[in-house]
């Protein structure tokens, strides 16, 4: 009787142990396959082209509402300033 549940046990270990090396082996190949790898190239690239797009949208806002600012100041009689680059250093000393 304990001679059958160990026998069994052990045959239930080596099922499981075939079907797991025999999954991993399946996902590994699935993973190197060159469709996952063409899948994640489009997948980017249609994510560059989200992120271009939002940013050229985000610009044409920032200067809409440049545009706009400069003609408020314009009807009030200021001077608008000359638009600078937020990435330029002062250089004074």
């Amino acid at each position: 009787m304990v001679f059958g549940a160990i026998v069994g046990g052990a045959a239930r270990l080596v099922v499981t142990g075939v079907a797991g090396a025999a999954t991993y082996d399946g996902l590994k190949k699935v993973l190197h396959s060159r469709v996952v790898h063409d899948a994640a190239v489009t997948a980017t690239a249609v994510g560059l082209r989200g992120v271009r797009a939002l940013e050229i949208g985000a610009e044409k806002a920032r200067l809409t509402a440049a545009d706009i600012v400069s003609e408020a100041r314009e009807r009030l009689g200021e001077q608008t300033p000359p638009p600078t680059s937020a990435s330029r250093a002062h250089e004074h000393d």
